[in-house]
């Protein structure tokens, strides 16, 4: 998946799209050991930062998201795209990407 960087410092997303903030990586294991960038796994948590309107149902009617702005989200390791806004990393999914609300 390739990161798209973007100029603007802005990004609203649409429908059911979700904007979130990739967590930090971690540095090193447990026992100490320092990672090199390749051997880290891709992030899996993110801080919701923007929400669409909502998804359309057949019936013309709004389903509103079940995710609010400052919540903290596990989502699926290969969804979305990746975007880069100034030196912040994001991730733009859609909501049912999304599989469980950190707590």
């Amino acid at each position: 998946m390739a990161t798209i960087a973007l100029a603007s410092k802005t990004l609203r997303p649409l429908g059911d799209r979700v904007l979130l903030k990739v967590t930090a990586k971690e540095e090193k294991t447990s026992g100490g050991i320092f990672l090199p960038d390749t051997a880290k796994e891709k992030p899996q948590t993110g801080e919701v930062v923007a929400v669409g309107a909502g998804k359309i149902n057949d019936d013309g009617t709004r389903v509103a998201p079940e995710v609010k702005v400052g919540d903290l989200v596990l989502y699926g390791k290969y969804s979305g795209t990746e975007v880069k806004l100034g030196e912040d990393e994001y991730v733009l999914v859609a909501e049912k990407d999304i599989l469980a609300i950190v707590a």
